[in-house]
């Protein structure tokens, strides 16, 4: 699990139920009403912006938000290095044995293409393909947060205006005003809280998932290719190791950068 969004989420909602205990009583910012609208109205028309098959996935996307572990670039190029020395040293049928250890299948797919002589367009192709169908499917997750941060504080808007008109419609007792205008209010909270602590962060961090992983694919395509068109293992390091920030680069390439 990634630390850094368990420290986040308690962080965030640490200093948020601090702030409004801070204020006052907590009883006062609860009101079933404004939740129901709030909550319930901006995951219902998520299902009326998307479909329904994609939003009953949200368990599973919150899953790899919060436990999905970075890939280890750095340990991939060394391995692709390993495949491309098997491959110039024992010729590159004699990676097929190779496969059998290797726990990723999108490796074992283009390693296995490559053995099998398939043309290197054709193999370039099917796995950017592949790379391409997987982002749509990640933004498709993504879409689902990012719907309810946009709907969220507009239905808490929607709440406060609901509570002023009733409470605009019965003004016998004025001294009530001051509390009917705190509970209408209450709305406008919970959308901006569901937004913008709680939706939007993990819209976000679906994003930079997948921005990890499409860069770990994109690396694994470029060195099937590389290794395919039987380049020297240290061309392939260097190849691969451009997608590399400079920090993490050899000392000679940092100062190149």
């Amino acid at each position: 699990m990634d630390l850094g969004i368990l420290f986040g989420f308690i962080g965030t909602w640490v200093l948020v139920f601090w702030a409004l205990l801070s204020g006052g009583q907590i009883g006062m910012y609860v009101d079933v009403p404004s939740v129901i609208i709030v909550v319930g109205a901006s995951f219902t028309v998520t299902f009326f912006a998307l479909p329904a098959s994609t939003v009953k996935g949200i368990i599973a996307i919150i899953r790899k938000a919060v436990f999905w572990q970075s890939a280890p670039v750095e340990k991939l190029i060394e391995d692709m290095v390993s495949y491309a020395e098997i491959a110039r040293r024992d010729g590159i049928l004699s990676l097929e044995n190779s496969t059998k250890d290797i726990d990723d299948p999108f490796i074992v797919q283009g390693i296995q293409m490559a053995v099998d002589g398939t043309d290197p367009e054709l193999i370039e192709q099917i796995m950017t393909t592949e790379l391409e169908n997987q982002m749509e499917r990640h933004d498709t997750g993504k879409a689902i947060f990012d719907t309810v941060g946009k709907y969220a504080p507009a239905f808490g808007m929607i709440g406060t205006l609901v509570g002023l008109v009733a409470m605009l419609a019965d003004l016998s007792d004025p001294s009530g005003i001051g509390a009917g205008m705190a509970v209408a209010l209450l709305t406008t909270l919970y959308g901006a809280l569901i937004s913008n602590a709680l939706a939007l962060p993990i819209a976000d961090r679906l994003e930079k998932r997948s921005a990890e992983e499409v860069l770990y694919k994109t690396i694994i395509i470029k060195g099937v290719m590389s290794i395919q068109s039987g380049d020297n293992p240290r061309v392939v390091e260097q190849k691969l190791r451009t997608f590399l920030p400079p920090a993490l680069r050899p000392q000679e390439e940092k100062e190149a950068a």
